[in-house]
């Protein structure tokens, strides 16, 4: 099955929203201070690659995930790549993931040599099916990628049961889940390693390209520490091949700034997204994507499922709400993924595909906002039924 590519929305469109999907100005101005002092602080000091504003933030960063290392890095993507090369998953390797994520987690896995191996989502969800697991299993298998996508986290026990079984690592891709819980325990955690992306629209965003590993392996977060600086043990000793993949001064200090503000944006998030699910019981048609019971979710993205969804995506556009798709295309009938001669059916993935939509989710969203686009969204869905 090809799933058609959806229409990216237009400069006229663009021009007319009037509630975007993000607002990261309205963020700004509210740190707008505590902003500008962290990079005139960098900046005075000089302190533009590593040092100790790096170090700061990877310490913070460590407690507020109640890991024990924290390892800064250029971005979420590279952050997954060398949490696979530091547990040694390299070419002949499997890595079992899930299709419905962004094309990078399967990318990472790639990029080390390994080969993604794909399983659907679970009945009725969005997340990986840890059903599915044990059959995709294989002795070229090395690692399980559980993707805890939209700010919600995957069933993690049995996953880990699965990879204690059979002896494989557990690499999260925590890309969307900064400070989200399952039974108690934080995203990142619970296995071998926990990747973050901090791209300028993820709960903890920096104002550009940054991203961190989460390890409570002492060893291993001395590796990833090399791997990132170019293999890198002294100033001019280089033990093994690494990349630069180093996360610069500014963006930590940034990060940092925000750091302290996480823990209320996430529940300012929470309780948009408890507004949205009283909203949408009275919208006929709209299905929300909400986390399992014993997870505490941070709502990176509060995402629906509806039918008829490029037309309502189009009739929310017009009407000036900035809705999104996140993802349309799943990663197993991707062009770079077919290239390589596989062909996988995936029933639930694509028929998931078909149907998400992205609202306007962020801390400061106001109520009256979150009513409009409600509203909205119940207009657009009756539009459609009529026809």
């Amino acid at each position: 099955m090809m799933i058609a590519p959806v229409r990216e929305p237009t400069r006229t469109e663009e021009q007319t929203v009037q509630i975007p999907l993000v607002d990261l100005k309205a963020q700004y101005a509210s740190i707008q201070a505590e902003i500008d002092a962290a990079v005139a602080a960098v900046i005075s000091d000089t302190a533009f690659v590593g040092g100790r504003y790096v170090a700061a933030f990877e310490q913070a960063f460590a407690g507020f995930c109640e890991a024990p290392h924290a390892v800064g890095c250029g971005n979420g993507t590279d952050a997954l790549e060398l949490a696979l090369e530091a547990l040694g998953v390299g070419p002949g390797h499997e890595v079992i993931l899930p299709s419905h994520t962004f094309f990078a987690s399967a990318e990472a896995v790639l990029r080390v040599g390994a080969t993604p191996v794909f399983a659907d989502v679970e009945e009725g969800g969005f997340l990986i099916d840890t059903e599915a697991i044990p059959a995709l299993v294989s002795e070229r298998t090395r690692a399980i990628m559980p993707v805890h996508l939209y700010g919600h986290l995957c069933d993690m026990d049995p996953i880990l049961e699965i990879a204690r079984d059979h002896d494989l690592a557990v690499v999260e891709d925590s890309a969307q889940a900064h400070g989200a819980r399952y039974r108690g325990r934080p995203a990142g955690t619970m296995g071998d390693v926990g990747c973050f992306s901090f791209y300028p629209g993820k709960n903890l965003g920096a104002y550009g390209d940054a991203g961190a590993i989460v390890t409570g392996d002492a060893e291993l977060a001395a590796r990833l520490s090399r791997l990132r600086n170019h293999g890198r043990s002294g100033k001019y000793e280089h033990h093994e091949v690494g990349v630069n993949s180093r996360l610069d001064g500014l963006q930590a200090s940034i990060l940092a700034a925000k750091l302290v503000h996480l823990h209320d944006w996430n529940r300012r998030r929470r309780a948009a997204a408890a507004r949205y699910d009283r909203l949408l019981e009275g919208v006929e048609g709209a299905r929300a994507l909400t986390g399992r019971p014993e997870t505490e979710s941070v709502y990176h993205l509060y995402v629906v499922r509806v039918p008829h969804r490029d037309e309502v995506l189009e009739l929310l556009r017009a009407d000036g709400i900035g809705a999104g798709i996140h993802y349309p295309v799943p990663c197993h009938l991707q062009p770079a993924i077919l290239k390589t001669g596989s062909r996988l059916s995936l029933p639930r993935t694509e028929a998931l595909a078909a149907e998400i939509l992205s609202l306007p989710l962020y801390p400061e969203i106001t109520p009256e906002q979150i009513d409009r686009v409600t509203g909205s969204l119940d207009r657009a869905l009756e539009r459609t039924r009529s026809r």
